[in-house]
C-alpha cells in the first residue's frame, strides 16, 4: 500500500495500558527502540509490545513498517531543522543547515544508516528542501541549477553525516583502534613502496577524524564562486 493513512484513521486511541496512542507516540517509540536495539527493532510486533497495544492497532496510523520508517526519517529532519531561520547570508545559512542535519543523524546514529537515503514525502523534508532551494535561488542560480546543486549539496551532507553516524554505532574499542591505526600501522610503511604516505605520515593522524565540515566548506566555496560568476556575467551583459 502507498500514501498516507487518512486523518480519520489516525485518531488518538488509548492502549491496553491506558496510554493514548498517536502517530507521534509511535514514532517516538520507534526511534527509542531503534536506538536501543538497532533497525531490527522496527517491527509491528516489537512496537506493539513496547506500546502495550495490539500490533494491528498500528495500522490505524501507518500502512506498514516502511511507512513508519519514513515518518521516523521525517522526525529526524524536523528535529534537526526546528527553529532554523535562514539569514541574509545564503552560504552561512546552508552551512548551518548542513551542521543541523549532521547533528540530527548523530543524535540517532542507528537510525541514520537506513533513513538518510530515503525520501519521506512528508512536511519536514519538504520544508527543508524548500528552504535549501530557496537559498540557492536567492544566490542567483536559475531554477534548473538550483535544484541540481541542492541535490549535490544535500547528498554530500547526508553521505558524510550517515558515515559519521555509522562510526558511532561501533563499539568504542573498535573506533579507537581504527583511529589509532593512522598513528601506528601507517607510520612504519616502507618509504620505497609508499613514498606519498611516507611524505605525509606526520599528518596522517588527521585521517582519524571526520572530514564533514571541510567537505561542506569546499562545496560551499565552489557554490559561492559560481554564484559570483553569475553575478559578474549579468553585470557585463
Amino acid at each position: 500500500m502507498s500514501g498516507r493513512v487518512p486523518q480519520e484513521r489516525r485518531r488518538r486511541r488509548p492502549t491496553r495500558s491506558g496510554v493514548l496512542l498517536s502517530e507521534e507516540l509511535i514514532v517516538d517509540t520507534a526511534l527509542r527502540l531503534v536506538g536501543e536495539h538497532g533497525p531490527e527493532a522496527l517491527s509491528v510486533r516489537r512496537l506493539g509490545i513496547a506500546l502495550g497495544c495490539d500490533p494491528t492497532a498500528l495500522y490505524r496510523y501507518f500502512h506498514g513498517t516502511d511507512d513508519l520508517l519514513l515518518a521516523v526519517c521525517d522526525r529526524i529532519i524536523g528535529d534537526a531543522m526546528a527553529g532554523f531561520v535562514p539569514g541574509d547570508d545564503w552560504v552561512a545559512s546552508l552551512r548551518e543547515m548542513a551542521l543541523r542535519v549532521r547533528g540530527g543523524y548523530l543524535a540517532h546514529p542507528r537510525a541514520a544508516a537506513f533513513t538518510a537515503y530515503r525520501v519521506t514525502r512528508r512536511e519536514n523534508e519538504m520544508r527543508a528542501v524548500e528552504t535549501g532551494i530557496a537559498l540557492l535561488l536567492s544566490a542567483g542560480f536559475p531554477p534548473a541549477d538550483a535544484a541540481r546543486l541542492y541535490l549535490t549539496f544535500i547528498d554530500t551532507v547526508l553521505g558524510h553525516a550517515a558515515m559519521d553516524a555509522a562510526l558511532l554505532t561501533l563499539p568504542r574499542e573498535r573506533r579507537e583502534a581504527d583511529r589509532h591505526a593512522w598513528l601506528d600501522a601507517y607510520q612504519g610503511l616502507d618509504p620505497v613502496g609508499f613514498p606519498a604516505l611516507t611524505a605525509v605520515r606526520g599528518e596522517l593522524h588527521r585521517m582519524g577524524h571526520s572530514s564533514f565540515e571541510e567537505a561542506v566548506d569546499l562545496l560551499l566555496e565552489t557554490l559561492a564562486s559560481r554564484a559570483a560568476a553569475l553575478t559578474e556575467g549579468d553585470a557585463l551583459s
